[in-house]
């Protein structure tokens, strides 16, 4: 069949991209479902940091490629081998496929699945191949989603049900946004109830970690932003106290906060400098967690007698440690409830002819997330 996609044919394009346009809208052909394998009708999708990081170059992707990782949609066709999905079931798009069989897999840790992350660095579906192309051959596939798209389709293992009454620009953010930052806290720190936390970087993912921190009892909660209407944000979301990452005693007023450096510090504006501050922000015997993705030349230098003497921790999350058919439902009900108010991370939503200039707004700073509608 064929269908409309954003598609990134180079990287690096100049700002701003509402003229210098780095995603084509292009008409597409799309393969049936191979076995094990969905096409999704995509009605909504989220726009991330680690779109734009490809777009700009920090994180080099195999192109031309199709892009967008952060989606909900309904299931309209059904590979051979796939019997717990039905055409019209409502589904969240993860982009880290788990083959349910590796080392990682078998031990729980899906989120770090081999196969499927070698399938992601290729560019192609968890089964091998690519099923997207042009009149040119094949285009890549975005972290198994390629989701900035009217359809798609993806193995089996990136998809996770919803309940169809779960709105779709809200069940989108659940695939990255929600399952990167909740699970941080919940699933790699597993932040106790009256422990304190900091969160660097007011992003989806970091206001996402200030939503999970709340949840889970963490006191104090500490938001630091360049940005003062982040910054707002995040205190409208509960007992949250903010620090201005511009100001020069910015880790002395954590420090002072949390009565010596917080318990947890998670660093999520992917910047090394970012990075080195959460770790100053930490408390002795403390953890600093980092989901953020820089450009992968950055490095961290740690002081090793520190990391002794005080007994740190410095961990790294991807996709928050998560379990995506066990979390994700998990995460919904807390929205439900009232607990996890991800519908305040929402900037707005936008036609397919706006992206590039959306991800202007997200690259600027202006922006939680904006979803593209189909």
């Amino acid at each position: 069949m064929q269908t409309l996609a954003a598609v990134l044919r180079a990287t690096g394009a100049a700002r701003p991209y509402a003229d210098s346009r780095p995603l084509s809208l292009e008409t597409v052909t799309l393969d049936p479902p191979g076995r094990d394998e969905v096409r999704v009708a995509i009605k909504a999708a989220g726009l991330c940091h680690s779109d734009l990081s490809v777009i700009n170059g920090d994180r080099p992707r195999p192109l031309p490629m199709a892009l967008g990782h952060e989606a909900a949609g309904v299931v309209e066709a059904l590979g051979p081998g796939v019997i717990d999905l039905a055409v019209g079931d409502h589904v969240v798009m993860v982009f880290m496929p788990s083959c349910g069989h590796c080392e990682p897999c078998a031990g729980g840790r899906p989120a770090l699945c081999e196969p499927g992350a070698a399938a992601n660095g290729r560019g192609e579906l968890l089964a091998g191949g690519r099923r997207i192309h042009d009149a040119a051959g094949d285009l890549n596939h975005h972290l198994g989603c390629s989701a900035f798209a009217a359809h798609a389709v993806v193995s089996r293992r990136s998809l996770v049900k919803v309940d169809r009454d779960l709105p779709f620009e809200h069940a989108a953010l659940f695939g990255c946004a929600v399952l990167t930052g909740v699970g941080a806290v919940v699933n790699t720190a597993q932040v106790r109830a009256g422990q304190s936390v900091a969160v660097i970087g007011l992003g989806g993912v970091g206001l996402s970690s200030v939503l999970g921190a709340l949840a889970a009892g963490a006191s104090p909660v500490i938001a630091v932003d360049l940005s003062e209407e982040k910054l707002a944000l995040a205190r409208s979301l509960g007992p949250v106290q903010t620090v201005n990452a511009a100001d020069p005693d910015a880790v002395e007023q954590v420090r002072s906060l949390t009565g010596g450096g917080a318990d947890f510090v998670f660093e999520m504006a992917g910047a090394a400098a970012a990075l080195e501050a959460a770790w100053r922000m930490t408390r002795r015997g403390g953890t600093t967690v980092t989901a953020g993705l820089p450009p992968p030349e950055a490095a961290l230098a740690v002081n090793i007698v520190q990391l002794v003497a005080e007994e740190r921790t410095l961990k790294g999350s991807y996709i928050g440690t998560c379990v995506p058919a066990r979390d994700i439902p998990r995460y919904v009900a807390l929205f439900r409830q009232g607990r996890l108010p991800v519908d305040r991370l929402l900037s707005g939503t936008i036609p397919p002819a706006d992206i590039n200039a959306a991800f202007d707004a997200l690259a600027d700073g202006h922006a939680v997330r904006t979803v593209v509608r189909f």
